[in-house]
């Protein structure tokens, strides 16, 4: 009989957020959770990180806001939520019963929004952590994202670690010329775990009409198309910082998925993938367990890493010991 694999990962060790396995649904691809739980078993899932949510109700861009591209899609939904009061009052008290733990994905404007987010959702049932998306533009910078810059990043972490005691994953952008000064000055300022990465900027051009596809004009592009560069910037931050990090960009299959842990990310997220299939999660999360049967390994943990001789192991990632 083959021994049993321990796909148990921590992704907040200092806050003590432990996944069954490394697979999340990554937010925006699979709603708020709710609507796929009542269709499908999701305790299989390590994760759900919910749609972005905002301020106040937002309804998005107007069509079109999705193009498929080769080997890849853009996307420009203008996160369309229902807010934060929604969150709290209608979806927090459903994912209390789910079988898998969920994190609130948080978009704002200016420090304050986020900082406003974060209390607000500090203590609530059934949130379990928040994945604070620094891919957005800051208004008071000229649009500047605040991923673009590594003090503005440090800024807005250090004001949300200064109001929640919520895990902290901070989603980091791949739209910069070096990702590393940011991941670690993010860490400093007291995030848990990163997010690597987002979309990349892109756009489509109607030749017919002359014009831009998407209302918005430009959009993010996923898909299987940007995992070379997901997975280099992967690599890179895994040798500049020691919490853990979540890996995302164009994972379709177990060995994508695979690929990036070997990297250095603790834990995958899946977008692109769950578009296309919502079920897609159950398939892999069950090849990287029989991989690592086939391979002999006990533990995902233990080959977190195993290809990027830089890589600095983290508290949380060789031991779930009190945990």
């Amino acid at each position: 009989m083959a021994s049993m694999v321990d796909c148990a990962v921590l992704v907040a060790p200092r806050t003590g957020l432990r996944l069954k396995n490394p697979v999340m649904a990554a937010s925006g691809t699979f709603g708020y959770g709710i609507e796929f739980a009542e269709r499908m078993d999701v305790s299989g899932l390590g994760a759900i990180v919910c749609k972005g949510t905002t301020r106040e109700p937002r309804t998005g861009n107007p069509p079109l806001r999705m193009v498929e591209t080769p080997a890849g899609m853009l996307n420009a939904i203008g996160l369309a939520n229902v807010g934060v009061d929604g969150v709290i009052a209608e979806k927090a008290p459903r994912w209390e019963s789910l079988p898998t733990p969920v994190l609130v994905n948080i978009s704002g404007e200016s420090i304050d929004d986020f900082e406003y987010l974060a209390g607000r959702l500090d203590g609530i049932p059934g949130i379990a952590g928040l994945e604070v998306n620094i891919s957005c533009p800051n208004v008071r910078r000229g649009g500047l994202l605040f991923g673009a810059d590594a003090d503005m990043a440090r800024e807005v972490t250090a004001a949300v670690r200064a109001v929640t005691a919520l895990p902290l994953i901070v989603k980091l952008t791949p739209n910069v010329a070096d990702i590393r000064p940011i991941a670690a000055a993010v860490e400093q300022a007291g995030a848990d775990a990163v997010t690597v990465g987002n979309t990349l900027f892109g756009m489509a051009i109607d030749v017919r009409r002359r014009a831009p596809v998407l209302a918005g004009i430009t959009g993010g592009l996923s898909g299987p198309a940007v995992k070379p560069h997901a997975l280099y910037l992967v690599y890179q931050v895994a040798q500049v910082v020691s919490v853990p990090m979540i890996g995302a960009g164009g994972i379709l299959t177990a060995t994508d998925a695979l690929e990036f842990i070997m990297a250095g990310a603790t834990a995958v997220q899946l977008g692109t993938a769950l578009l296309v299939d919502p079920a897609a999660w159950q398939a892999i999360a069950a090849e990287i367990d029989r991989w690592c049967r086939r391979e002999g390994v006990q533990s995902v943990r233990d080959i977190v890493g195993a290809a990027n001789p830089g890589y600095k192991r983290g508290a949380g990632e060789a031991t779930l010991t009190g945990s």
